[in-house]
């Protein structure tokens, strides 16, 4: 696994040279970058495996790296200050790991790295086979509610999220209207598109495009404030925030 070190402070970058040898002897750390200006000129040429990017530089803010290059592979980012955890999940990162990185807390993200991005190069031939002869999954595509006395379709892609509450399941539309749907959480989560939908804890279920906001949340977890807003909890769980952040990347626009 080859590394980039971005870290315009040199003491820092040797400590944290060794706590990656130290966490995985097959890492290769085959350079070091100190400025915005060298690592995009860097990427150019060659992209690693990973980078361990601080977040402060000697000439700006990292995150103008990923407006000069294109940066095809992840990051772990490192910083002395949390304000920055938003924009740094919007980008490539794997973790993000507040300073003096702990060894515990580095080797968990090169693992969550490994877990991520290790992708098998082949299929087996009869698997690939397989695959090919499956029609696509259909997702579905509209949902029959009660109104009133009366029961009417509402298209699944005028649901801006789903939730739970006193053992009912409710789909909230976009222009704020409420209907109960003849479904548990569980079920319908297999019924959405995952590239539109996704569950962000045991009682909401939400599209990508209700998203208003997002705040850092204590213990890694991510606040998302929905629009139509709502009172009820909308924070991601911790258990979920990894794979929500993929879903960010791969969400349907």
């Amino acid at each position: 696994m080859e590394i980039w070190i971005i870290e315009d402070e040199l003491p820092a970058a040797r400590r944290m040279a060794k706590l990656l040898e130290q966490a995985d002897a097959t890492i290769r750390i085959t350079a070091t970058y100190a400025t915005v200006a060298d690592t995009v000129a860097a990427l150019q040429l060659h992209q690693p495996d990973l980078m361990v990017m601080d977040i402060h530089l000697a000439d700006g803010i990292s995150f103008h790296v990923f407006r000069q290059a294109q940066v095809q592979c992840p990051v772990i980012f490192t910083t002395a200050y949390d304000e920055y955890a938003i924009e740094a999940f919007k980008l490539n990162s794997v973790d993000y790991l507040l300073k003096p990185v702990k060894e515990e807390e580095l080797s968990a993200a090169l693992d969550k790295y490994k877990r991520i991005h290790a992708r098998p190069a082949t299929l087996p031939i009869e698997q690939l086979m397989q695959s090919l002869g499956k029609p696509a999954k259909s997702y579905k595509q509209r949902f029959v509610v009660r109104y009133g006395e009366h029961l009417k379709t509402v298209e699944t892609t005028a649901a801006a999220y789903f939730y739970t509450e006193n053992k009912a399941t409710f789909l909230v539309t976009r222009d704020n209207k409420r209907y109960i749907v003849d479904y548990p959480m569980d079920q319908l989560e297999g019924l959405l598109d995952p590239k539109r939908f996704f569950r962000i804890n045991r009682q909401f279920i939400i599209a990508v495009d209700a998203i208003a906001e997002m705040l850092t949340w204590t213990k890694a977890r991510v606040l998302v404030k929905l629009e139509p807003p709502t009172k009820l909890d909308t924070i991601v769980s911790s258990e979920r925030a990894a794979a929500f952040k993929q879903w960010l990347d791969d969400a349907l626009p």
